[in-house]
């Protein structure tokens, strides 16, 4: 009994000591995204001197960090004082999800460090440490708004196919990707399923390219409309509502307006339907309740669990219908008017 209780004992404590180093690993894994290290072992292992002369670093300080990476399945360390992919580091190389895993600045790492602040007053710690709220910063910091959009870009992709293959989008005849930027997931929809018509709405400008539409051969099938975005009127007349990864950026009140809006649109026999992450009951880890933190620490946003969207929805006029998991992190939550 002692020595299991002693075992017990040293697990919490070790629990503990690693969570408290997570900040470190994680700064870790920015750097070796931010070297590009894992895209100079596409072609196979290479010795610490060479990715240090290729990436302008010191060679132990590199050896160092990617001997601690390796150490979690991060690259994995040869004999010869070398280093070489595995599955994890494949993830880091560009195209894949090197820029998601760039996409923070010391904004946002100084902004973490604030998080007191955050539980505190309930305000997100970004903006008490930049002055600046989140979007307002990206606005003015360009290579941050270009990591920003790069990594979203590459998520969406990765996501897009397996979402619209999840729920029967056949059954509709027009549907509006609210807030859907350049239209990637409205293509992945579209190209799945050749019978429903699509409208893209969006801010103006960001709707100017809607690239994915053209590249995906569905631009002939969809209008792509601009206007005011979120806090307007959104185009009337079709029968299903889109809104993806769109209300977790904001705070109930404002997805209340934001639901209403879209139930407004599609009237009495529309559907509306939100696709985000759910965040699961009881103590198991997911990584939902982390990004939920960060969405707290960057935004006035947040993930929300089943209860909290069936809650939202009523208040916006909905009922929720069901919740539909798909093969990635995000899952469908379906509403038709109450």
């Amino acid at each position: 009994m002692a020595a299991s209780g002693a075992f017990v004992e040293q697990t919490a404590y070790d629990l503990i000591l690693g969570l408290r180093m997570g900040r470190v690993v994680s700064r870790a894994l920015h750097v070796a995204a931010e070297l590009g290290v894992a895209d100079l072992l596409s072609e196979g292992p290479k010795d610490i001197s060479e990715l240090a002369a290729a990436t302008d670093s010191h060679p132990q300080s590199l050896d160092r960090l990617l001997r601690m990476l390796a150490s979690d399945g991060i690259f994995a360390e040869t004999a010869d004082r070398g280093f070489g992919l595995t599955p994890a580091a494949e993830l880091l190389r560009s195209g894949v999800l090197r820029d998601a895993v760039r996409m923070f600045s010391d904004a946002d790492w100084n902004a973490a460090g604030a998080l007191l602040h955050n539980v505190k007053t309930g305000e997100p710690a970004f903006k008490q440490v930049n002055g600046q709220g989140f979007f307002e910063y990206l606005g003015t910091h360009p290579e941050s708004q270009t990591r920003f959009d790069r990594a979203m870009a590459s998520a969406a992709e990765e996501e897009n196919l397996r979402i619209a293959n999840a729920y029967d989008f056949s059954k509709y005849r027009r549907i509006v990707d609210v807030g859907g930027g350049r239209g990637g997931f409205l293509a992945a929809i579209l190209k799945t399923y050749p019978s429903p018509r699509g409208v893209l709405y969006d801010q103006p400008q960001v709707v100017e390219h809607p690239h994915y539409l053209t590249r995906a051969g569905v631009r002939d099938r969809c209008d792509v409309v601009g206007g005011a975005g979120l806090f307007e009127s959104i185009p009337a007349g079709a029968d299903l509502y889109v809104l993806k990864r769109v209300l977790h950026e904001w705070p109930d009140d404002i997805c209340e307006g934001i639901l209403r809006r879209c139930h407004d649109a599609a009237g009495k026999d529309g559907r509306v339907i939100v696709v985000d992450a759910v965040i699961p009951p009881g103590n198991h880890p997911d990584l939902t309740k982390a990004v939920d933190l960060l969405m707290m620490i960057l935004l006035d946003g947040r993930e929300r669990s089943e209860a909290d969207f069936r809650e939202l929805f009523a208040r916006a006029g909905l009922k929720l219908t069901r919740i539909v998991a798909t093969p990635s992190r995000l899952s469908i939550v379906e509403g038709e008017p109450a």
